[in-house]
């Protein structure tokens, strides 16, 4: 999957896929639902629905809007808004996306959102993206510790406590797929709480959010 364009295609396909939805709409539910925030611009999303509209994945239809009334308000109109909705094509690109278990799916850029729609992932790609995140983070938490006894006799009390700080977050997200893994592995996925800095809506602080293009 291609970084942040990949991500956020895929993003777009799963809540379209819960329901369609005018892009006003689309951008608001993909900020609440993993918390790009302005990070996510129009610039940004109407590019990725061009492009899936000219795949033929999201179709457009028109619906009518609040009524417009004129200044005296005695004369009122409707104004057609655009509404996506997925189609039999853009099923199926979600479905081969959600299929992908490779590096790409654990990485920081797509973790949270791989994991936000993981109730319509097969089993074994949950598990193979589940123990990749675990690996990428024990590296990441390998080398933290490292810079850590490295360099502690040089730091300041808060750049030392900030960079605990590091090694605690990632201590805890290693623990929590450790806990997700298990439950996976006996058929039972788990309703473990989240560290909040992994939670789909707040994503991981290392993560790289969709930029505007």
């Amino acid at each position: 999957m291609a970084r942040r364009g990949g991500v956020l295609e895929l993003a777009v396909l799963g809540l379209l896929h819960e329901a369609p939805m005018h892009g006003y709409e689309l951008r608001k539910r993909l900020n609440a639902r993993f918390g790009w925030g302005r990070a996510l611009s129009y610039g940004s999303l109407y590019p990725c629905l061009k492009s899936l509209l000219a795949r033929d994945c999201v179709r457009e239809d028109s619906s009518a809007d609040d009524t417009d009334r004129t200044s005296a308000g005695n004369t009122a109109r409707r104004r057609a808004r655009i509404v996506y909705r997925l189609t039999p094509a853009g099923e199926q690109l979600l479905t081969e996306l959600l299929a992908e278990g490779g590096p790409s799916a654990w990485d920081d850029d797509n973790f949270g959102v791989r994991l936000a729609f993981f109730a319509r992932t097969d089993a074994t790609v949950r598990l193979r993206i589940l123990e990749g995140r675990r690996r990428r983070l024990e590296e990441r938490l390998d080398r933290t510790r490292a810079q850590l006894h490295r360099t502690q006799e040089r730091l300041d009390t808060y750049a030392l406590e900030l960079q605990r700080h590091g090694v605690e977050s990632v201590e805890r997200e290693v623990h929590w797929l450790s806990d997700l893994i298990a439950s996976e592995r006996v058929g039972h996925p788990a309703a473990a709480d989240q560290p909040e800095d992994q939670r789909p809506e707040d994503q991981h602080p290392r993560e790289r959010h969709p930029e505007e293009h």
